[in-house]
């Protein structure tokens, strides 16, 4: 569960205070605003709940956080930053579902050997407010989804450098989960500014070889992003990292730290927490068969539905299924072949489609289900096992580029934000500290 809580951004929260309640407001302490970001704030009741659960991790060993100031600030930086790309996202239109919100919850249940009432119940052992725990959701799906808009406008690949990289032979294959620090230099850093983050650097790698845990470590010293989370990376492909961090890991021993590494933003310093080998790329594919009925402006969502169940019961009553996909479904370039959809891979036709095929068996009929085409009905014909390491290369090198230039694209959207937003910090020290940012 400690993971699972460091894995979600930091949410907003509103603090309300009934009429009926303001006779005894001079009893109760007031929450008071320490930012004020654009047209919003960050409240002393976020700031102190998001530094609560940072310390809570480290209860046993409060010794390896860095002093209650310092950490407050880092997580006021990330506080506002949260805000900022929310705000971004409500202005250009991006909204989650409470569909979207239910699968997010049940995905993490599931991760966690819960059910959505036993999530519920622990969360509250640990003091965790459910409602809150869902916003916290919904804000992460949110800014996923931004962060998606900002590559997809921004990151563009060409055929000439995939053909580049496949040329040249970079594409390594394996993949490394490791533990990640940066200490950030910034743009047209003076020789003493480059000095002091290099010590800073030098001191975070002292204090990790003298027995400082690497995430308690990254709290203290790291500006990534992901510095609050103990610089977890997770598993990424060797050929998704800069090529400097990825023949750092080689060269470690699984626990090992490597020495501070100069880089464009900074230092960095980097834990491999393990490896995996390359291998063969085995993919599962399906044969499936599918019956459409779409939605319209003379057919609403309910009425197609409905249509679809109808299809469904006939099926069940023993009509087959490739006669009622040429009489009922919508889909002109199927229904004509019983609704035969060929073998495909993974999501090919959308993730409703893929979680339906993974929890069924050859011969199943689903219930009716929707996606944005319309209401389906599926049928599991086959599923088999390939290996497609030749044919997917080109897409791996396409996948490679575009997440390298995704990340650093949206490091700089979020450089952007914040130099553009009006900021007003009211901690002790103000606006004296720089804004954190840069993550590989």
């Amino acid at each position: 569960m400690k993971s699972l809580l460091a894995a979600l951004t930091i949410a907003t929260f509103a603090l309300a205070a009934p009429l009926a309640a303001q006779a005894q407001a001079s009893a109760e302490p007031l929450d008071r605003i320490v930012a004020v970001v654009d047209e919003d704030v960050v409240l002393q009741s976020e700031l102190d709940r998001d530094v609560s659960r940072i310390t809570s991790q480290y209860a046993q060993n409060p010794q390896q956080l860095p002093p209650r100031d310092v950490l407050e600030r880092q997580v006021l930086d990330r506080l506002i930053l949260q805000k900022l790309q929310l705000a971004r996202a409500d202005g250009t239109g991006v909204k989650v579902s409470d569909a979207e919100i239910d699968r997010s919850m049940g995905q993490i249940a599931q991760q966690n050997g819960l059910d959505l009432s036993q999530l519920r119940g622990a969360l509250s052992q640990q003091g965790i407010d459910y409602d809150q725990f869902r916003r916290n959701v919904r804000d992460q799906l949110i800014v996923q989804t931004l962060r998606q808009r900002i590559a997809q406008s921004r990151a563009q690949v060409s055929d000439a450098e995939i053909d580049s990289l496949i040329r040249n032979g970079n594409l390594r294959g394996g993949q490394l989960h490791l533990g990640y620090i940066v200490v950030n230099v910034p743009d047209g850093a003076t020789p003493e500014q480059i000095d002091e983050a290099h010590a800073k650097a030098e001191d975070a790698k002292k204090q990790i070889d003298e027995g400082m845990d690497f995430a308690a470590a990254a709290i203290r010293y790291s500006s990534a992003q992901n510095a609050l989370q103990g610089g977890d990376l997770g598993w990424r492909s060797r050929d998704e990292l800069p090529p400097a961090l990825a023949d750092a890991a080689d060269k470690l021993q699984e626990g090992q730290v490597s020495p501070p590494m100069r880089g464009p933003n900074g230092f960095h310093i980097i834990k491999l927490l393990g490896k995996r080998d390359g291998g063969a790329q085995m993919v599962t594919e399906y044969h499936a068969r599918h019956i459409l009925i779409k939605p319209s402006e003379l057919v609403p969502s309910a009425e197609a539905h409905k249509k679809a169940d109808a299809v469904r019961q006939k099926i069940a009553s023993g009509e087959d299924f490739e006669k009622a996909a040429q009489e009922s479904s919508q889909d002109e370039a199927t229904a004509r072949l019983g609704g035969d959809l060929g073998w495909f891979s993974g999501t090919a036709y959308g993730t409703r489609v893929a979680e339906q095929l993974q929890s069924m068996k050859p011969g199943d009929i689903s219930q009716p289900f929707e996606t944005d085409a319309g209401w389906h009905i599926v049928q599991l014909v086959d599923t088999r096992s390939t290996d497609k390491s030749g044919e997917l290369q080109r897409d791996q090198a396409k996948t490679i580029l575009f997440q390298r230039k995704a990340e650093d694209e949206y490091e700089s959207f979020l450089r952007q934000i914040r130099s553009e937003a009006y900021v007003d910090i009211r901690l002790p020290g103000g606006n004296s500290a720089p804004p954190k940012s840069g993550a590989p």
